[in-house]
Parts: C-alpha cells; structure tokens; sequence
C-alpha cells in the first residue's frame, strides 16, 4: 500500500454500492454547487474503464479541466480495472493514481475523487478503490440507488468503510427511476437509523442540482 496520507485540499472521496449507482451524477452536482458558492472545486476520476464519459463529465463541470489530469488512466474494456489491465497487458500503478490527486490538490482548493464501481473493485494486484481512497485518507461519500436491497449494499459499504479507520461522510440515495415502490419509499427514512451515518440527500429523478441543506450536512460551503 502506499503511504503519505490525504492530499492538502482534497475533501472527500466519492464511492458507490455497486456500479452504475450515480457516483458521477452526484460528483457533478457537488462540483457545480460548491463553485456556485465561490469554492474552486474540481473532479478526479483516477481510472476510468469502458469509455471516458464520466471523465469527461467531471472535467466540463470543473471548469474545462484537461481530461488527462481529471483521468489519468483509461482501459478501453468495460471491466473491473484490474482485468481491463490483464486483457490490455497493462497494470495499473497505485501511485500514479495518487499523484494525479496530488497535483490537482496542489493547484485547487477542494478536489472530490470518484471510485470506480464498488468499494472493493480491484484495481491492480493486491490494490483496490478501498486501497486508494485509505492512502488518500478521505471522509467517504456513498451513493446508492434507491431500490430494493439497497439497504443491504449500503449497510455493507459502510461497515466496509470504517473497517479501514475510515470516515463515511454520508450517503446520497439517487433515484433511478420515475416511479416509487414500497421498498423506495422507506428507504431513506430508516438509513440514519440502520448506519449511524447522515442521509445527506434523496435525489429525485431528474434532479439537476445539489440542496444547500447537502452540503450544509456536508460542512460545506454553499450559497444562500
């Protein structure tokens, strides 16, 4: 593992329960709140896999930051990195992950750097997201979607968290869906409850901003 603890600047570290939960989404939404409120806030994505989509997200919504200091590595391979790498005959080097959020930490005031899938998807040998966001040292953000076994998932992610000495910030619960079933409804209202962590947000189909309430939860700043 590598050692040197949390970049100065460097606020908090963005995972999901799964894939395809809405890390991005929320990221993007944090990014363009905490810059409405005067923050130079920015996004790294350390390894992307499938495309740059997200990537590329991050860096419109940071200001036209360069893709390749939002995104240092790419796999073109729809995988867990750590495979994308075996078919592409290449492996991934922990500390270039870090250095990425090193320099951008060095150049802005708050940089929130998104995972990839779940807590413990690998992205090297013997090297994880876990891994990387515990030599990052981050306070951990969990988004998950708001559908039936979420509790389950979410429950599971933060237990994971703090068995690291992590913190876990909260968790942001995105609906994928227009529609709401039984299990939606009462999700958001029993998570503090279950995980002794905030609900720092129920993103509602659609949303395209984040609350000030969020980033109050969140301790940070945020416009009237």
């Amino acid at each position: 593992m590598v050692t040197g603890g949390a970049p100065r600047g460097v606020s908090f570290f963005i995972s999901g329960t799964d894939t395809a939960v809405g890390k991005t989404y929320v990221t993007r939404l944090l990014i363009e709140g905490l810059r409405a409120a005067g923050v130079d806030a920015v996004g790294c994505k350390p390894v992307a896999c499938g495309d740059r989509d997200d990537a590329q997200i991050l860096s419109a919504a940071s200001g036209g930051l360069a893709i390749d200091a939002v995104n240092p590595v790419y796999f073109k391979s729809a995988l867990a990195p750590y495979v994308a790498g075996l078919l592409e005959n290449r492996t991934v080097k922990p500390a270039e992950l870090l250095d990425a959020c090193r320099n951008l930490a060095a150049a802005h005031e708050m940089v929130l750097v998104e995972g990839a899938g779940g807590w413990e998807v690998p992205i090297a040998p013997g090297y994880r997201i876990s891994d990387l966001a515990t030599d990052l040292g981050l306070p951990v953000i969990v988004v998950a979607a708001n559908r039936l076994g979420a509790l389950n998932h979410i429950l599971l992610t933060v237990q994971a968290i703090r068995a690291r000495g992590l913190a876990c910030a909260g968790v942001f619960l995105n609906q994928l869906d227009d529609e709401l079933d039984t299990a939606m409804i009462t999700n958001k209202g029993v998570i503090e409850d279950l995980s002794g962590v905030p609900l720092l947000d129920h993103l509602i189909h659609g949303q395209d901003f984040i609350s000030s309430e969020a980033l109050e939860r969140l301790g940070a700043p945020h416009s009237a």
